[in-house]
């Protein structure tokens, strides 16, 4: 398996993955999520990064820009919305593997936090711990039973603690029925 960057001509498979990995019901309301982001200028810079098998797209990660409201200093970060497997795919570390090349990225482009709303018993695994009890708050509020599955990694040491305040995300991503876990 092989894990690159996304293009323009890829958008069929990426649309593919999404529609697949997240099934009827929530598949085209992740759709059009992806197709938003990755035309909206408040998303940039995004990264979006594809796992190939076998010259098949088999997964899909999207990382847009975030920003921090109330911080006294000037921190790039990041939101992580949607990861995508092929149900065929799953549970094989295809997902984790598109974690850890997403993050690497983002640090080496001199991104500091990476935020996630999804599964908390997923992205721990991979170094994301509870936003809320770290100061950041979401674009929307999320309810006290699913307060862990809003979650931070920090990719530059040492800032976290050093700041805090209510993440905005991109304009097609800061809608309420995107916050939902």
């Amino acid at each position: 398996m092989k894990i690159r960057k996304s293009t323009e001509s890829d958008l069929k498979d990426v649309l593919d993955v999404e529609t697949q990995a997240f099934g009827n019901e929530k598949g085209p309301e992740i759709v059009g999520l992806v197709n938003g982001l990755l035309i909206d200028p408040t998303a940039m810079p995004l990264l979006s990064l594809l796992a190939v098998n076998d010259d098949k797209t088999i997964g899909h990660i999207l990382f847009t820009k975030a920003r921090i409201t109330d911080s006294k200093e000037s921190i790039s970060a990041a939101i992580l919305a949607p990861l995508a497997v092929l149900p065929d795919a799953q549970c094989q570390g295809v997902g984790g593997q598109l974690i850890e090349e997403g993050l690497r990225l983002l640090s080496e482009s001199g991104v500091a936090l990476v935020f996630v709303l999804g599964h908390p018993d997923y992205y721990p695994r991979h170094g994301f711990k509870p936003a809320g009890a770290l100061g950041f708050e979401a674009s929307y509020p999320i309810p006290n039973e699913h307060a862990n599955a809003w979650m931070v990694q920090e990719l530059r040491p040492g800032v976290i603690g050093s700041v805090s305040g209510k993440i905005i995300c991109a304009d097609v991503l800061n809608q309420p029925e995107h916050w939902r876990e």
